[in-house]
């Protein structure tokens, strides 16, 4: 009988979301909820406020090309390893899950939770598999999968299309109370543009923002997450039609709804919610993601609502301000399918089998 759910994946927001998503819906009158980190990782800080055991561990990057770097984080696989096989000896086998949302983190504990014969399941939130994922679904009982697309990825014996499991915020026209540095978002004059280049930001937007900050404030009032690293240069721009922030947490959901449009990458979760969401969108995405991963995102977000798609490498030729008008007033397709009993209903109910 299952008791105890282990959750790991990590070194970007995009892989710890749905895990909190899936965590925040599971009844802890009934399990036992753990996560398995970095121990200086984002997910360590986003899962903070779940207010379960955390256990960071060491862990080293993947890499598909030659880094010497790949010597030293190798070792660190290895030690996080032992680190995750220390763990899952105190916990029984047939009480016991793990469940992996990916990223370069989750490899030791996957690893460390068969060599002990628990269960593992994994969640791909990308079109294109992550290095990461593709190994552990070698040692996987059973894989999710956000896109259809992605099941020639991985063992179809066991290979479920799921969804991605997306916050029940989405799933409603409500829209919550949003105030930002003391500034009331839901009663802006201006029609709203979020910009977002993931939790980390993103160089490219922001100096992108920067170059049409002047001719966008005159009509738009910009929200934009600029990542940690970037908000000390980004703050000295406020003013009163450009707010800058370093990163979303909840409000997120609420942003997406007050916008007119968004500007942003195209990790695997944005471009799901923003589907579900049909905001009038255009990505951005990034250029030297794992097999070209965030651009099929982004044709599926243009496939399924008709977001607007501009690789790095065409940005160039592009007016932005012209792109935002001429999306503004293109029609959006309706999306195909809710997610909702797709992916996070479906994939906690063969959580339930167990």
């Amino acid at each position: 009988m299952l008791k105890n759910i282990i959750f790991t994946g990590g070194g970007s927001g995009g892989h710890v979301i749905p895990a909190i998503t899936l965590i925040s819906a599971l009844d802890r009158n009934k399990y036992n909820l753990y996560y398995i980190g970095g121990r200086k990782s984002i997910e360590k800080e986003l899962t903070k406020v779940l207010e379960i055991p955390y256990y960071g561990i060491y862990n080293g990057k993947l890499r598909r090309y030659f880094s010497w770097e790949n010597f030293t984080d190798l070792l660190k696989i290895f030690w996080g390893i032992f680190q995750a096989l220390i763990i899952m000896l105190r916990f029984r086998k047939n009480e016991t899950l793990l469940f992996s949302t990916g990223g370069f983190v989750s490899l030791p504990a996957v690893i460390a939770a068969w060599v002990t014969g628990k269960k593992i399941f994994i969640h791909e939130q990308t079109s294109r598999v992550g290095l990461a994922n593709k190994i552990s679904s070698y040692f996987a009982t059973k894989i999710f999968i956000s896109f259809e697309d992605s099941k020639k990825f991985f063992p179809k014996d066991k290979t479920f299309f799921s969804g991605y499991p997306l916050r029940d915020a989405c799933f409603t026209k409500k829209i919550g109370t949003v105030n930002i540095q003391n500034i009331d978002i839901n009663n802006l004059k201006k029609p709203i543009i979020f910009v977002t280049g993931g939790g980390n930001g993103s160089t490219l937007l922001n100096e992108l923002i920067k170059k049409h900050l002047e001719i966008l404030t005159k009509k738009y009032f910009i929200i934009h997450q600029v990542g940690k690293s970037f908000i000390k240069e980004y703050e000295l721009l406020k003013n009163d039609s450009y707010l800058p922030v370093p990163f979303l947490g909840d409000e997120m959901i609420d942003v997406y709804k007050l916008a007119t449009i968004i500007v942003s990458r195209a990790g695997a979760g944005t471009v799901c919610e923003l589907i579900e969401l049909q905001k009038p969108t255009i990505f951005i995405p990034l250029k030297i993601a794992q097999k070209n991963e965030q651009y099929h995102n982004a044709m599926e977000a243009q496939k399924r609502i008709g977001a607007m798609v501009i690789t790095e490498d065409e940005l160039h030729k592009y007016d932005l301000n012209q792109v935002i008008e001429d999306l503004l007033h293109s029609e959006i397709k309706a999306s195909e399918v809710s997610q909702r009993k797709r992916a996070k209903d479906f994939i906690l109910e063969e959580m339930v089998k167990l």
